[in-house]
C-alpha cells in the first residue's frame, strides 16, 4: 500500500517535470506529466526511443479528453465507454487547432494515443498528477521490465523514483484507431 508521503512526493516529483518508473494497468511503464515538455524530452532521451514514435498517454476520465482539445459528444462518448475503462489504448486524431501545441506528444503523427485504466491505485494517482506519458519501462528494442530490479537495470538512478508492485506481467494494451467517420480500426491486440 502506498503511504500518503510517499504518493505526495511521486505527485510533486512529477509536477515539476520529474519522471519514474511505476506500474501502469498493463506493465511497468516510465511515467512523466502529458503537459511537460522537459519530462517527455527526459523519457525519450533515456529509453533512447525513436523520437518519431509517439507515447500513450494515461488519463483518469472521459472528459480529461477535453484538456487536449476533444469535444465528447455523445457518439463518441458511446464508443469511448465500449472500450474504458480498460486495457485498450484509443488514438484519436488531434483538433486542428491544437497540433502546434501538442507536437511534442503527437510527434508529426497529428493524433494521440489515449488510455483510462480500470486500476483504482493508478487512477488516483492520475487524478492528482493529471495526464501521464507511459511508455513501457525498457530501452528500445529491450524486453519491458517485469520489476523494479529490472528497470533499474535499465534506468538506474537516470528516474526520479521508483514505485514498485512486484511482478507485472501482461501484454501490452490494445491498440484501436477511431477514424473520423467513427470506424473502428484495430491496430494491436484484440478487443
Amino acid at each position: 500500500m502506498l503511504s500518503d508521503k510517499k504518493l505526495n512526493k511521486i505527485v510533486d516529483t512529477i509536477k515539476n517535470d520529474g519522471i519514474g518508473v511505476m506500474p501502469t494497468d498493463t506493465l511497468y511503464g516510465v511515467v512523466g506529466s502529458a503537459f511537460s515538455v522537459n519530462a517527455v524530452k527526459k523519457i525519450y532521451n533515456i529509453k533512447g526511443r525513436d523520437d518519431k514514435k509517439a507515447f500513450i498517454i494515461l488519463i483518469d476520465s472521459i472528459s480529461t479528453l477535453k484538456k487536449f482539445g476533444f469535444e465528447i459528444d455523445d457518439n463518441l462518448k458511446r464508443t469511448l465507454k465500449k472500450f474504458w475503462p480498460g486495457k485498450v489504448s484509443i488514438i484519436l486524431s488531434l483538433p486542428k487547432d491544437n497540433l502546434e501545441k501538442f507536437n511534442y506528444l503527437h510527434r508529426g503523427e497529428d493524433s494521440l494515443a489515449f488510455r483510462f485504466p480500470n486500476k483504482e491505485s493508478l487512477i488516483n494517482i492520475l487524478r492528482r498528477t493529471g495526464p501521464l506519458v507511459a511508455p513501457s519501462a525498457n530501452t528500445e528494442g529491450k524486453e519491458p521490465a517485469l520489476n523494479v530490479a529490472e528497470a533499474k537495470e535499465y534506468f538506474g538512478d537516470k528516474v526520479d523514483f521508483y514505485l514498485a508492485e512486484g511482478m507485472l506481467k501482461s501484454k501490452p494494451s490494445a491498440l484501436i484507431k477511431i477514424n473520423e467517420d467513427g470506424k473502428i480500426e484495430v491496430l494491436r491486440g484484440t478487443i
